[in-house]
């Protein structure tokens, strides 16, 4: 069992309720990540499921040079900070760069590693030395196991408050599949684990210059996962995914949410630790 790990207003892993780290992919706009926050601020507490806002300032591996990436950690931040201060909820945003480790640390509770870059030691060591609780997605290309190299990076550079994610692997060209079994791989690796359930829909590169994705499938495979023993979801929600700028094809949208978190919630209980936790 994965020991906890300290978000500020709740804790994560062990017996801990299901969390939901959820958002619009990028940063489109102050208003639609204000709104969009609120709202699932507002579903997640119904429900009594603890809730990360998650957002992106720069999508920088998007798959043209001409693909919209956000406002720039500059603007980014500042609206980030306006959702941590004004909807009351723990913010988690993507980081690329050595450089902006310690800026984004001043804004966010939760520095986020791209699953293209889970290898880069420097990377790795400058999120942890920030103290802020890093969640580190599982690459593409590596297998659970291999994650364990990994937390070990983050441990020996001073940092255990870590999270992993699943959010599927390359299964030929444009296409991921999620092997179940890594879920419980990796918890056994002492860490609470996310599943992302948008990110493991996705189709890269499926539309040539941007990737597609098959929505349609984020339901049973978080399902499959809340079964399996996850500690958390990972999903990006946006109020008209079709109109999107950002992996609109795989987002959850947002009138949809509270459904399909009412169903995982069931899942939780019956698997037992939602039951433990008193969800």
């Amino acid at each position: 069992m994965p020991h906890e790990v300290d978000l500020g207003p709740f804790k994560v892993g062990a017996s801990q309720p299901h969390f939901l780290i959820a958002g619009p992919c990028v940063i489109e706009s102050e208003q639609i990540v204000l709104e969009t926050a609120q709202r699932i601020a507002e579903i997640t507490r119904t429900l009594g499921m603890p809730y990360v806002f998650k957002s992106s300032y720069d999508k920088a591996n998007r798959s043209s040079i001409s693909s919209f990436r956000g406002p720039g950690i500059r603007s980014g931040l500042a609206v980030l900070r306006k959702v941590r201060e004004q909807v009351g909820v723990p913010v988690l945003t993507d980081i690329h760069s050595v450089e902006e480790a310690m800026q984004a640390a001043e804004v966010v509770d939760i520095l986020q590693i791209p699953a293209f870059l889970c290898r880069q030691t420097d990377l790795l060591v400058a999120a942890a030395k920030t103290g802020r609780v890093v969640n580190v997605k599982k690459g593409q290309f590596l297998s659970p196991w291999e994650m364990r190299n990994v937390v070990k990076k983050l441990e020996e550079s001073g940092n255990s408050r870590i999270i992993l994610t699943e959010r599927g692997s390359s299964f030929g060209y444009n296409n991921l599949v999620v092997d179940m079994r890594s879920l419980p791989i990796m918890r056994g690796l002492g860490y609470p684990v996310v599943f992302d359930a948008t990110h493991s829909v996705q189709l890269p590169g499926g539309a040539g210059t941007r990737s597609s994705g098959q929505r349609e499938f984020v339901t049973p495979l978080a399902s499959a996962a809340a079964a399996a023993g996850c500690d958390g979801f990972f999903m990006e929600v946006h109020p008209d995914p079709d109109t999107a700028l950002s992996d609109g094809p795989n987002m959850v949208p947002l009138h949809q949410l509270k459904p399909l978190l009412e169903r995982l919630v069931r899942i939780c209980r019956v698997a037992g630790k939602g039951a433990e936790a008193g969800l």
